[in-house]
């Protein structure tokens, strides 16, 4: 099947799937309502990830010529839906959702998922763990990475269209780099993924009428671990372990200062609060659309770099990071003095 026809498939899959999930919200109870960290002002659907599911996995069912690690990708991204349907209606408690987490990751290492060899920058051999009597630690990273991807994409699903059109941007890319390595079937993944993601964008874009809730952003971020691994994590050059860090660079620079501003203040670092940069840029008078549209652009500019450093332009490459990590800062320290006054000029 040709790429083209793979995204097709899941792009109008997700566009006829998405308005059957906001009935099943409303019939199941999954609703969420204004208040507190929330900054929507109506009762809006929230298992949208169901729609993103079957898009992606119709179009891998049409793409044929199932592998074993597929398989296992299915059924540990069915088991992280199915847990996010529980959470997006029961609101399970962190540790719960944790623990399935890891069951679900762990269950790729039966489908022969393993990062025992990985490749490094400026490193000429990758690094066998296998070979050095390591062998289990290469089974741990599998579960480390997966959950962490996992909770990356999740807790940048905070503003209508964030977390889908960073996980559109980041397929894309994904996609690239599979090319470039000639990884055929990570291709056809990643193409499933941009497809289901761009067609709930249409119903999940400012302003939202459904959420894809935590059935959606789970499953996006597992899938994304698991291609990464399948395919990028293979490759003896920087698209092996930089290049999926880098294409969530935006996100996981997010989660990573959360953690530190909870452990800091002596907070449980599953302890939701306003202290992400989505809430930042509201808190500084952007509109949502505004938010989201610059954090597209910041995820977008990670993601060239990975692109530029995979084609050996590492001046252009670190420059363009140090100015979105630089522009990351001003807005986790708060000194979003800059960021107001744009948004005022914005609004006259």
């Amino acid at each position: 099947m040709t790429f083209i026809l793979t995204f097709a498939i899941a792009l109008f899959v997700a566009i006829f799937a998405t308005p059957l999930s906001m009935k099943l919200g409303r019939l199941w109870g999954a609703i969420d309502y204004p208040g507190g960290r929330r900054v929507h002002k109506t009762p809006v659907p929230r298992i949208g990830g169901i729609a993103i599911y079957v898009a992606f996995w119709v179009a891998v069912i049409f793409m044929g010529n199932w592998e074993r690690e597929i398989w296992g990708l299915f059924f540990g991204s069915t088991i992280i839906m199915l847990v996010g349907v529980f959470d997006d209606i029961f609101d399970l408690r962190p540790i719960i959702k944790l623990l399935w987490q890891i069951v679900a990751a762990g269950l790729l290492l039966f489908f022969g998922f393993s990062m025992n060899q990985i490749s490094l920058p400026f490193v000429g051999e990758p690094l066998n763990f296998a070979a050095i009597g390591l062998g289990w630690l290469g089974l741990v990273l599998v579960v480390i990475w997966i959950v962490g991807l996992v909770n990356t994409v999740n807790i940048s699903d905070g503003l209508d269209g964030l977390a889908a059109g960073i996980c559109f941007e980041a397929a894309l890319l994904l996609c690239w780099s599979a090319f470039r390595i000639n990884e055929f079937t990570e291709a056809h993944l990643t193409l499933a993924l941009a497809g289901a993601a761009l067609g709930f964008l249409f119903f999940n874009f400012h302003p939202a009428r459904v959420f894809m809730g935590d059935s959606g952003s789970m499953f996006l971020g597992y899938i994304i671990g698991g291609i990464s691994i399948m395919g990028l994590l293979k490759t003896a050059t920087i698209l092996g372990l930089v290049f999926p860090l880098l294409v969530l660079g935006m996100p996981l620079t997010d989660m990573t200062f959360a953690i530190i501003r909870r452990k800091v203040r002596g907070l449980s670092i599953a302890k939701a609060d306003r202290g992400h940069l989505h809430h930042r840029l509201l808190d500084a008078g952007l509109s949502q659309r505004q938010a989201v549209l610059l954090l597209y652009g910041m995820s977008g500019c990670f993601g060239i770099a990975a692109v530029l450093g995979a084609l050996g332009s590492w001046v252009l490459a670190a420059a363009l990071l140090i100015a979105d990590f630089g522009l990351l800062l001003i807005i986790l320290m708060r000194r979003a003095t800059l960021l107001s006054a744009m948004s005022r000029r914005h609004s006259k």
